[in-house]
């Protein structure tokens, strides 16, 4: 293969996953904008110099130079936040070093333990204990009241089961947009997990706009089949976004994540 095709493969491969990558980096720090700003780092430190890439693929390789520079960083969440986000620089503080970096690696990037040790610079073994790790802190860590807006019965409830599996509970299901507004009301809950397409047509994003708006802060996270629409740049995205089909260990992570790190981070339709 010549060196001008390799190049061009290399590209493909990163443009490709300029989206997942978006998407790990915003879960670390917790905001759309410090995500964003490490992940364009890691893209520069890449076009300036393709040998950071050598030894590992390209995917493993993009994650790796992101990872490095946000440690390099300090591994910083925003200074100076108030409410739920310096609660949860708090709860940060507390976590053991690299366990829910590495847990996010796993269960929302899919990637295997050796990749992750190529990641963060440790074995593969050391890997798989600091996911074991995370899961067990994140969960003794919070638990509330989690609210489902979802049109499909059976996704409904299996999501109920994984979120009540972790200790929470659930405040009910809505299938529409004026049924979450309803029910949100009735029973504020102290997450929201939401599908983007209702039964009716209506949208998962005005519904939880609208909740935040009535209800004030609180955390959510988004599923949807097609994640790379939102998932542009474009406009406000969500810090929290699940991929249909899932697995349960992307529910159990995200909730998790969201309810741990209380983003509010939606979208704006």
């Amino acid at each position: 293969m010549s060196n001008t095709s390799n190049t061009q493969n290399i590209s493909d491969e990163l443009a490709a996953n300029i989206p997942y990558l978006r998407r790990f980096s915003r879960a670390m720090t917790g905001s759309q904008q410090s995500g964003d700003t490490f992940a364009a780092a890691s893209l520069e430190a890449i076009l300036a110099d393709r040998s950071v890439l050598d030894g590992v693929d390209t995917r493993t390789g993009l994650f790796k130079v992101l990872f490095g520079i946000w440690a390099s960083a300090g591994a910083p969440v925003e200074d100076g936040e108030k409410g739920p986000r310096a609660e949860a620089q708090k709860r940060l503080a507390q976590l053991t070093n690299n366990s829910r970096e590495a847990l996010l690696l796993h269960t929302v990037e899919n990637f295997s333990f050796d990749e992750i040790g190529q990641i963060i610079g440790i074995d593969g073994k050391e890997a798989e204990e600091l996911v074991n790790v995370a899961r067990q802190e994140m969960a003794d860590s919070t638990s509330g009241a989690v609210m489902i807006i979802e049109d499909e019965a059976i996704i409904a409830m299996d999501l109920e089961t994984i979120v009540a599996e972790m200790g929470h509970r659930v405040t009910g299901i809505a299938r529409t947009r004026d049924e979450a507004v309803a029910l949100g009301k009735a029973d504020p809950p102290d997450l929201i997990l939401a599908d983007i397409q209702l039964a009716d047509n209506s949208s998962g994003i005005d519904a939880v706009n609208d909740l935040l708006s009535a209800l004030g802060e609180r955390p959510v996270v988004f599923i949807t089949a097609f994640p790379e629409r939102l998932l542009t740049g474009d406009r406000p995205e969500p810090a929290f976004l699940i991929s249909k089909p899932y697995a349960v260990d992307q529910v159990v992570t995200a909730v998790s994540q969201a309810m741990f790190f209380s983003s509010t981070e939606t979208l704006n339709a």
